[in-house]
């Protein structure tokens, strides 16, 4: 932050408020006994250039503007001051403009008599008018004031020249501030007594509301009105930031500079920050955050089982395991009903699904119980009752879904059990019942044996009722031997997708030991699309879950979505070509797949896009017949695969994210398969484009991953796209289900927070409370950008390769070498290889020294057998007195000659320094 400029009043050095004069361009402010209204823009020695209003009756306290756009070269002022009195002054332009050009040359700054102003007074207080503002959306004026009886007055500009009554709030203690919200329609007063009270602009007998906390008296209150949020400051500078709409505490923060006290708070709503004026001015960013506190959001009590999405509703159903149904509305968050217990008390809701018209939806039970509901009011309609004879956890219900009636009045529901049982059950209009009128035959025992396609025989049976798949049974040739099954390793159905349109009747199914089925009802068959090696083995090595399949997808494209698709690549291309391009994506709601488009025309040539453009009516009709569909299978190791309905791989994925090779456990596409989500059990949701992809021959280029992103800390357990709003939803076993922007992995809010949904592109990034990674935005080199050259590893030379090599060396061959000879004489190069990079890791230092670390505590460690030869250890310098003893002269005392050795003369006559290192390196041995 810079000073623009500056000025200096001399008439006093106390300067209680200001503001702006926006038709006359000027900034006014009040002193004790005067009005100074100030020319900012004036240049060079015209920066003292103002005007002194003056004198006035009483010491002004507060200022503040009134905005009228209709007014033009003309503002009125309201001050109010230390009497209680509010007064209104009126100032054109020509009171300063051309006097200030007369004077100019005399004098910068001019006294201007206050009696020549036009002005009314009214007293509305009893006491100091300590703040006063107007509020253009209510067309009328407030001003607080240290009256306990008068507190607050609220009422238009017409009021000061009469003596009609006013409206008036009362409060102990009187007001010290006061702030207006547009949005939620209340005044939110603070005073001594310490309590924020909200007010209705239309009641003044009673608050709609108080905030308590305070412990000190409130001096200064703004608003926030983009996040309701209204920030209070206290005398011993607390400030404390509420929720509006919840009546919730959502921070606390202190001003801990010193003893400067604060005179003046404003809120900058465009950059969000909190700006404060003492002896400095101070600014504070203040976090922004949707929920209503810092708790983990919470839908459910719970965890989250189900969530669906009506789209012709736009309403949004969750179920969690305490068996709870609860209707939402996506747009603003309200919960429009629940259901407590639907299936009977303790029994856990396990599966749901909504049917194509949106007026029913179905649940299924941990006791294989299915109902039918009406999606609008909650009521039941029809039953699949428990039977009998059923074991508890038998007939679990994993997975429903609806399928298209062969007849009106009737109601096909697809179920998966835990058991791996595949069964329809139907319904009709005139019986409240549900019945299993079909069900999947088993065909595992007859791929144990090495089969890959099974034959099925259609069973002729007299039919009650029209169903969309024949009976059969698979063709076995010979006897099926019987195999003994490790109860260690689950073959059951885990997953299970439908796919019914024009020439395709299709059920893939995955399991838990990792085998994809693909059911062809069209040509009777059962094709075994992927078998990992030893799913049928125990490996004590790898967990049971290691090959599972944790979801599976059909991705087809309708002849309608692929012409449409076709149209809006080639006018995007022909947009291109004229140099206009693609609209920015910023305040609007542009699809993923605009951006697809996009950056598929990076990567063509001009020309290629010319040659496009002319042929645009014969590839259109070359697009609009339907491409073979393609099955996408989310897997426990991480990896996302696609196949073809043949089983043939044609792209085998790992997701990118911080958390490298996570299960994944749901998978979502959209009506047009252009975008494929995918999220998985570290609460990471996966986008990826796969609109130009499904054409043949399946480029392993054109499918990209967009965006990753961390929607939550724990599992998710459902991912849905909403192409509608271009939002996505997840729901999670932390019982929350939250709602994300899909282009850039935004943050919006989540059901159950009492404030209501904005869905609308916001610009600033916000972050729940358990979420704490920024999302992973995946970019696409240019073809045209400059490729870095990649290395390779250096070689490096191999010992053990020299000592195998027995050759002659060249110095000593007489006859020079041929060509040939020479490269095999080159043994040194036979001996580079690549570096050999270790690929065990360390061990942990459980059983080794937990103090020293994993590193240190592996090393080995030597103990001394005998620490009696400490004595016998050479002191350092010794080998120099040895030396110097050789060379010196014998020393006789008398006839006797004393033999030379260092270990007879004393230490103390030498200069060399001796140094004993024996206890450094052999410590002590305690006994």
């Amino acid at each position: 932050m810079k000073a623009q400029t500056s000025t200096n009043v001399t008439d006093t050095s106390w300067i209680t408020g200001c503001d702006f004069l926006s038709q006359l361009k000027r900034i006014v402010a009040t002193t004790e006994r005067t009005i100074v209204v100030w020319d900012y823009k004036a240049q060079g020695n015209s920066q003292e250039n103002y005007f002194v209003i003056k004198p006035v009756d009483h010491c002004l306290l507060c200022v503040c503007v009134v905005s009228q756009p209709h007014q033009f070269w003309r503002d009125d002022i309201l001050l109010g001051d230390d009497g209680g009195f509010v007064s209104k002054f009126t100032v054109n332009s020509d009171d300063f403009g051309l006097k200030q050009a007369k004077s100019k040359r005399k004098s910068q700054t001019q006294v201007l008599d206050s009696k020549n102003f036009k002005s009314v007074k009214r007293k509305l207080h009893n006491d100091w008018v300590m703040k006063i503002r107007y509020i253009p959306t209510l067309n009328c004026f407030g001003s607080c004031s240290l009256d306990s009886v008068h507190s607050l007055v609220l009422e238009s500009l017409a009021r000061l020249e009469d003596n009609l009554p006013v409206r008036e709030f009362s409060m102990p203690r009187g007001a010290n501030s006061f702030c207006y919200c547009i949005k939620a329609n209340v005044i939110v007063t603070g005073g001594d007594d310490k309590v924020l009270r909200l007010w209705h602009p239309s009641i003044s007998t009673k608050p709609v509301g108080k905030l308590v906390g305070h412990m000190f008296s409130i001096i200064e209150i703004v608003s926030n009105e983009k996040d309701q949020h209204v920030v209070s400051l206290s005398s011993a500078k607390v400030f404390r930031v509420w929720d509006i709409q919840t009546l919730s505490l959502l921070q606390v923060f202190h001003d801990s500079q010193g003893d400067m006290q604060i005179y003046s708070m404003i809120f900058d709503s465009n950059h969000g920050m909190l700006i404060t004026g003492s002896n400095v001015i101070n600014m504070y960013p203040l976090t922004r955050i949707i929920q209503d506190t810092k708790q983990v959001p919470h839908t459910h009590e719970r965890e989250i089982t189900v969530v669906l999405y009506n789209r012709y509703f736009h309403h949004v159903l969750t179920i969690c395991s305490e068996s709870i149904i609860k209707v939402w509305e996506l747009e603003t968050g309200i919960q429009i009903y629940q259901i407590l217990n639907p299936h009977g008390f303790n029994v856990e809701l396990t599966s749901a699904a909504i049917d194509e018209s949106g007026f029913l939806f179905a649940t299924g039970a941990c006791n294989g119980t299915v109902k039918v509901w009406d999606f609008d009011c909650g009521q039941e309609l029809k039953v699949l009752p428990e039977g009998k004879d059923w074991k508890d956890g038998e007939h679990w219900v994993r997975r429903l879904m609806f399928m298209k009636p062969q007849e009106k009045q009737q109601h096909l529901i697809l179920t998966l059990e835990r058991n791996g049982k595949v069964k329809l059950i139907q319904g009709k209009e005139d019986s409240i019942s549900l019945v299993v009128v079909w069900e999947l035959p088993d065909v595992m025992p007859a791929l144990q044996d090495g089969n890959h396609i099974v034959r099925l025989e259609v069973l002729t049976k007299d039919r009650s009722v029209a169903v969309p798949f024949p009976d059969v049974k698979p063709v076995v040739k010979g006897s099926v031997p019987q195999h003994v099954t490790n109860p260690a390793i689950s073959m059951e159905v885990n997953c299970i997708d439908l796919l019914q349109v024009e020439g395709y009747n299709l059920i893939a199914t995955g399991t838990l030991n990792g085998v994809i089925l693909l059911w062809n009802f069209v040509t009777s068959t059962v094709n075994e699309v992927y078998r990992p090696e030893d799913c049928f083995t125990v490996h004590p090595d790898l967990d049971s879950k290691h090959f599972r399949i944790n979801d599976i997808l059909f991705l087809f494209r309708t002849p309608k979505c692929a012409r449409r698709s076709s149209q809006e690549s080639m006018c995007s291309s022909s947009q291109c070509e004229s140099g206009k391009g693609p609209q920015s994506s910023k305040g609007s709601k542009q699809s993923i797949h605009d951006s697809e488009v996009k950056g598929e025309q990076l990567d063509d040539t001009a020309g290629e896009q010319r040659a496009g453009s002319k042929k645009y009516p014969s590839e259109a009709a070359k697009v609009a017949d339907a491409q073979p569909p393609l099955l996408a299978t989310a897997h426990e190791d991480g990896h996302l695969r696609l196949w073809t309905i043949e089983g043939n791989l044609v792209k085998d994925m790992l997701p990118f994210t911080k958390q490298w090779a996570t299960s994944l456990t749901s998978l979502y596409t959209d009506s047009c398969a252009r975008t494929l989500l995918t999220a998985n059990v570290e609460g990471h949701v996966i986008l990826c484009s796969i609109g130009s992809f499904l054409d043949p021959p399946h480029d392993e280029k054109k499918f990209k991953q967009l965006l990753a992103w961390q929607a939550h800390s724990l599992e998710i357990v459902r991912v849905i796209y909403v192409e509608d709003e271009q939002v996505v939803l997840t729901a999670s076993i932390d019982g929350s289900v939250r709602v994300w922007h899909a282009l850039n992995g935004h943050y919006c809010g989540y059901f159950g927070q009492q404030r209501l949904f904005d869905l609308s592109q916001r610009n600033d990034f916000i972050l729940p409370c358990d979420v704490n990674e920024y999302p992973i935005e995946i970019k696409e080199e240019s073809k045209f950008t400059e490729k870095k050259e990649k290395y390779d590893y250096p070689l490096v030379f191999d010992q053990q390769k020299w000592k195998k090599i027995k050759s002659v060396p060249l110095p000593f061959k007489h006859i020079a070498p041929k060509a040939f000879e020479v490269e095999h004489d080159f043994k040194y190069f036979k001996c580079l290889s690549s570096p050999k990079i270790q690929r065990y890791t360390l061990e942990d230092s459980l059983a080794k020294n937990r103090e020293a670390g994993i590193v240190f505590g592996c090393l080995p460690i030597h103990g001394v057998s005998s620490p009696t030869s400490i004595k016998l250890l050479p002191l350092i310098g010794s080998e120099i007195q040895k030396e110097s003893s050789d060379t010196a002269p014998a020393k006789k005392l008398g006839h006797v000659q004393y033999e030379k050795g260092p270990h007879k003369k004393s230490l103390k006559k030498h200069y060399v320094p001796q140094i004993n290192l024996s206890s450094s390196f052999f410590p002590v041995i305690p006994k």
